[in-house]
């Protein structure tokens, strides 16, 4: 690739960020971009304003820079700035720029120092930038000032990581030097997503300012912490400076001096500075831009061809043609219908992967949720023991009863079944809950005709109540059936003998056959009438009794 085509890769990607931002979206595409990221204070602002070589940046206390700003700079022999937003106004005076960035960050964010993930995109024409695009982000800050959120630092942590996560994305990481590298907020971020240093340029700022004595000669020279692509220094101008007016031609004169005078940086002197910091920047950048295009490329013609198959199908097609609209309609209704089922059903296309729904919901009602609720029916024996008696003899009246009423039996059992009635509704509900939700989840393939997703869901989630209470009266309706006749000739009815007996058998189980402690022949002298004779016996000794027998087959 010759080098006039290397020239043209910057304002390639310019115009393509132009063209996405204008769209509203970022599209699904990466561009390659270098994002500046650096905490407040740390003299980010200064170095985009040397690259520019005017003052044109929002300056003051507390986060002055509230939404990305997409500085994209071009090598022009006239010398103006052009908003995207104002696009076709050019602006000579930069004290305007910097009143319409206020305002623009102002209009989205309102007055509360809050801010904002859309970008204001700047495009600077000027015969002493080189081609570079750079995107400056608010800085980062610890506690909120005046009416800000309490939550402003994660919200720009979280605004930053949107940018530099990205893999086409270099991080221009900004540390003062009057302050512990280890500490430096913009390299714990760079960091997080870049842990081998291989997209990330460091810049050290206010060296000047550095305590006597003192230098950063061994971060600039890549030793204390290395990054691939190393450390750039600078020396910005100070905030008397800037205040006094002064030229920043005459700044970066005073900052080439300060390193070629200076005898911790005078052999890297020419390897530092603001110009140097440039020249790197369109460098990397384009470099950047050039090894990634071929993915870039790829990515671009995949989504080109999708949007062409779209526009295939959306080539003859007529919106006033009345039997395409009804067509459309019935598709819809009938993918609805069986997303629907396949829901219930299962088997569906979309699988949800936290928690039940549809269909095994619904069955986990059935068979966890109602036998659960069956089981946790307050039972009291000891109450149910007090209303049989009563029963009993409340049907009596003032005569002695010789036999157990069948009205008592039948007077408490139907009190019994009744109480079915409860956790049978309960789960009724919990179905129809159940459906409407998966009716919801259904119509979200419908958001795109809101009248339609709202009709569906109106009429579907109606019928469904229309069948919720037909259901409740055929649920109660089995119960009344259950209560109004007592079948006691049933197989599973065991009756009241029956039941005595499988509760003795039980019982004897339990005393004697589980628990038997000892058994065997037992000699008993002096026994009835006969003085002085002896009888054997076989006994068995349980925890509860002893009992004995004539002979070891027990019997007595």
């Amino acid at each position: 690739m010759g080098n006039r085509e290397m020239e043209e890769l910057i304002p390639l990607v310019n115009r393509l960020q132009d063209a996405f931002s204008s769209l509203g979206q970022s599209c699904l595409l990466e561009l390659p971009q270098i994002a500046v990221v650096g905490g407040q204070s740390a003299g980010k602002s200064s170095v985009l304003e040397n690259f520019v070589g005017r003052d044109f940046l929002p300056r003051g206390s507390g986060i002055v820079t509230r939404r990305p700003l997409v500085l994209q700079l071009v090598t022009s022999k006239a010398e103006y700035a052009e908003f995207l937003h104002c696009k076709g106004k050019k602006i000579t005076d930069f004290d305007e720029v910097r009143h319409e960035i206020e305002a623009e960050t102002d209009r989205v964010t309102g007055m509360n120092k809050g801010i904002s993930s859309i970008p204001i995109n700047l495009r600077v024409y000027s015969p002493h930038v080189l081609n570079l695009t750079l995107i400056d982000l608010p800085g980062i800050t610890k506690v909120p000032v005046g009416d800000q959120p309490p939550d402003i630092e994660y919200q720009i942590r979280d605004m930053i990581m949107q940018f530099i996560t990205r893999e086409n994305c270099l991080i221009l990481a900004v540390t003062p030097a009057n302050t512990d590298l280890a500490n430096s907020d913009a390299l714990k971020l760079a960091k997080e997503v870049d842990p081998q240093g291989l997209r990330t340029i460091g810049v050290i700022t206010k060296l000047d300012l550095m305590d006597e004595g003192t230098d950063a000669r061994d971060i600039l020279e890549n030793k204390l912490l290395p990054l691939r692509r190393g450390y750039i220094g600078v020396v910005n101008r100070s905030q008397k400076d800037i205040d006094g007016k002064k030229d920043i031609k005459a700044a970066t004169l005073a900052e080439r001096k300060f390193f070629l005078s200076h005898p911790a940086y005078r052999h890297i002197a020419d390897r530092m500075g603001t110009p140097h910091l440039q020249k790197v920047l369109n460098q990397q950048l384009t470099n950047h831009i050039r090894d990634t295009l071929p993915n870039f490329r790829n990515k671009l013609q995949g989504q080109l061809l999708s949007i062409e198959h779209e526009v295939e199908a959306y080539k003859n097609f007529r919106p006033e043609d009345p039997t395409r609209k009804t067509k459309a309609l019935l598709q819809m209704v009938q993918q609805f219908a069986v997303d629907f089922e396949k829901r219930i059903e299962g088997s569906g296309d979309q699988v949800d992967t936290l928690e039940l729904s549809g269909g095994a919901k619904i069955n986990r009602i059935f068979h966890e949720r109602f036998p659960f609720e069956i089981v946790k029916m307050e039972f009291n024996e000891k109450e149910l023991r007090r209303e049989i008696s009563y029963a009993i003899k409340n049907i009596h009246g003032i005569r002695t009863g010789l036999f157990t009423p069948d009205m008592a039996f039948e007077a408490i059992v139907k009190k019994q079944i009744v109480k079915l009635k409860g956790p049978s509704l309960k789960s009724v509900d919990l179905v129809i809950q159940e459906l409407i939700n998966t009716v919801k989840k259904c119509t979200k393939k419908l958001a795109n005709f809101p009248r339609l997703c709202e009709e569906t869901e109106r009429i579907v989630a109606n019928h469904i109540r229309e069948r919720e209470g037909k259901t409740k009266d055929q649920v109660l309706l089995l119960i009344d059936i259950q209560v109004s006749y007592i079948n006691t000739n049933h197989e599973d009815f065991i009756g009241f003998a029956n039941a005595q007996q499988r509760s003795s058998q039980v019982h004897k189980k339990n005393t004697i056959g589980n628990q038997v402690i000892r058994k065997g022949w037992l000699t008993i002298s002096n026994i009835g009438i006969m003085k002085g004779g002896s009888k054997g016996y076989w006994f068995v000794l349980t925890a509860e009794s002893l009992s004995w027998y004539k002979d070891d087959e027990n019997t007595w």
